[in-house]
């Protein structure tokens, strides 16, 4: 399990055995059924996670009580840092298994001591921040700026056989349509 969050780390930046080990010394690991919410809107959250395998998603629920899916993430990912979702360690936003998930997770705060005294760990995590960012603003500007159907197409691009693991109602939400407009879009494409 560790070499599997190595490979994660050297994903977005290649960090030495010797500082990866001072990160797997904190690791703790835990598994969730498809549909646990394992963190909770409002309430208490110091972890940062690795997706070690399976999906899951960040939503929030809108004032219908409709499930509204903001980020998807897949295996051999990170979940967005802590500090772009839990203020002052209290989660902005929901998570849930989509699939089964094995995660690994570390203290938020042993993870900044860490990113402080070790400049590779720094880097690593600069890294990181700077993707999320990437990745919010790409997903807002398609919102903006893409039909429907080239959101459809760009998902499909970014998430490969992604659309037959997870439930279609999140893939619409995350592509800010209603699931009648994607089971459409999806007729469309495959003539």
């Amino acid at each position: 399990m560790s070499q599997k969050v190595k490979n994660i780390v050297d994903g977005i930046f290649p960090i030495t055995k010797e500082s990866f080990q001072k990160i797997d010394d904190l690791l703790t690991f835990e598994t969730f059924e498809k549909d646990d919410v394992f963190i909770q809107r409002n309430k208490r959250n110091e972890k940062e996670y690795f997706i070690l395998s399976g999906v899951c998603k960040s939503y929030l629920i809108n004032p219908d009580g409709d499930e509204i899916t903001i980020s998807l993430f897949t295996e051999n990912s990170i979940l967005s840092p802590h500090q772009t979702r839990t203020p002052k360690n209290i989660s902005n936003l929901n998570f849930k298994a989509l699939t089964n998930l094995e995660i690994a997770s570390i203290n938020a705060k042993e993870f900044e001591n860490l990113m402080i005294e070790n400049i590779e760990i720094r880097n690593f995590a600069n890294t990181v921040l700077q993707n999320e960012l990437m990745l919010k603003v790409e997903k807002e500007i398609g919102l903006a700026t893409l039909t429907a159907k080239e959101r459809l197409i760009e998902f499909r691009k970014k998430y490969r056989l992604l659309e037959n693991l997870i439930p279609h109602t999140d893939i619409a939400s995350y592509l800010g349509i209603t699931n009648i407009s994607l089971s459409r879009l999806r007729k469309d494409l495959m003539s």
